[in-house]
């Protein structure tokens, strides 16, 4: 398996600032969107340094109305003790962790399938019932954010780097998925099932639609540090890479 980074990691959006220590990405598409919008640390920078990213992101921000700044720090690097102590200062930085697994498709454990259970790339045909369970799930965040991302869903329907799948139990969509496709890679994106039909093995079975499609890559996916799902992929015989640690302050 060859190396993979948070680098091989999909952020849509472009690079409107890169210096020797940091690159700031922007996306004015999906400005609601945390995981866009950020500034990424080449190395662990010193509380004043961090101090005058902050700023900067805090001010770029704030002339697009939006009301959050995002860092992330250096692939499997621990926070200095100076920044720990000093985000523990502030209760309204919120300090997290992802860890990002591999998989060789080959090494994904076999899944019985179920005649319940229709996993299908979404087409013409399937993309109202693809774009209606998106919308369910993303206003959870608001219906601004949610009207975002439909029409996120939408450039992503016609990017041919990007795969969508729609997972259908008993005829009624109840999962989805979408994968970005890399010359190297294929990362799994959006992962989700409806809560209604939770362990009923779709997210298996939307999985393996993955590895059945993108045979000769290595599939990657990135898990909150903190969350269950992390587990599952362990036991499905993914490969832990690494973690990286990030920070999110959200303004009233």
């Amino acid at each position: 398996m060859e190396k993979i980074t948070f680098h091989d990691i999909y952020k849509p959006g472009h690079t409107v600032l890169e210096n020797g220590l940091f690159i700031h990405n922007h996306n004015p598409d999906m400005l609601l969107q945390y995981d866009s919008n950020f500034i990424a640390f080449k190395r662990m920078p010193s509380v004043q340094e961090f101090k005058e990213a902050h700023q900067y992101l805090k001010e770029f921000h704030q002339k697009y109305g939006q009301k959050h700044v995002r860092f992330y720090f250096p692939d499997d690097e621990e926070l200095s003790e100076e920044l720990a102590a000093f985000f523990q200062q502030d209760e309204d930085y919120t300090v997290g962790f992802l860890e990002l697994f591999a998989i060789l498709p080959a090494d994904f454990p076999e899944v019985q399938e179920r005649e319940e259970i229709v996993v299908e790339n979404v087409t013409d045909e399937t993309w109202n019932a693809y774009l209606e369970f998106q919308y369910e799930q993303d206003s959870v965040y608001g219906e601004n954010f949610a009207e975002k991302k439909k029409a996120q869903h939408l450039r992503n329907y016609s990017d041919d780097s990007i795969q969508q799948l729609i997972a259908f139990y008993k005829g009624k969509p109840a999962g989805s998925v979408d994968v970005i496709i890399k010359e190297r890679t294929a990362e799994i994106d959006g992962l989700m099932v409806h809560e209604d039909c939770q362990k009923k093995g779709i997210g298996s079975c939307l999985q393996k639609s993955v590895m059945d499609q993108f045979k000769d890559k290595t599939i990657i996916l990135v898990a909150d540090g903190e969350d269950t799902p992390k587990e599952m992929y362990r036991r499905q015989n993914y490969r832990y890479i690494g973690k990286q640690y990030n920070l999110l302050k959200v303004y009233e």
